[in-house]
């Protein structure tokens, strides 16, 4: 058996209305935790060991720390459905599937309506292709 969650179509897009909430705040905590990241640098760029941390130091990394926590708490709950996040700018989503007994990605992204197409697992995105009728329809107990 693997060791990952096997989805048939109709069990992955199930999971849709959780995952586009999760995936829609991923791609909206995204940007907050870079720009805070590139706020952090900026302070950073100049200050030296010796000088120590300024209040405004502590508190741009303690915003980079909230932002990387909330982005953590969000890939976990992915994790716990059993699909994997796949970019923060597309909101790419996989799920784990077979098709004609060989493992196999559903592949969904945020806009989309529903779990329409799937790849191979090496391919990726740009390998997509539209479900057809080989794909996992029943997962045996």
């Amino acid at each position: 058996m693997p060791d990952f969650k096997l989805f048939t179509l109709e069990e992955a897009e199930r999971t849709l209305p959780l995952v586009r909430r999760v995936v829609a705040d991923l791609t909206l905590e995204y940007p907050k935790w870079r720009a805070a990241v590139g706020r952090f640098e900026l302070l950073t760029g100049g200050a030296r060991a010796d000088w120590g941390e300024t209040q405004e130091l502590v508190a741009a990394r303690e915003e980079v720390t909230r932002h990387a926590n909330r982005i953590n708490q969000y890939l976990q709950e992915l994790e716990a459905i059993g699909c994997v996040f796949k970019g923060f700018e597309a909101g790419l989503v996989d799920f784990y599937s077979l098709r004609e007994d060989r493992p196999i990605f559903l592949c969904w992204r945020l806009g989309e309506d529903r779990v329409s197409h799937w790849h191979e697992i090496d391919t990726g995105f740009s390998g997509r292709q539209p479900i057809d009728g080989a794909i996992l329809s029943a997962v045996s107990s």
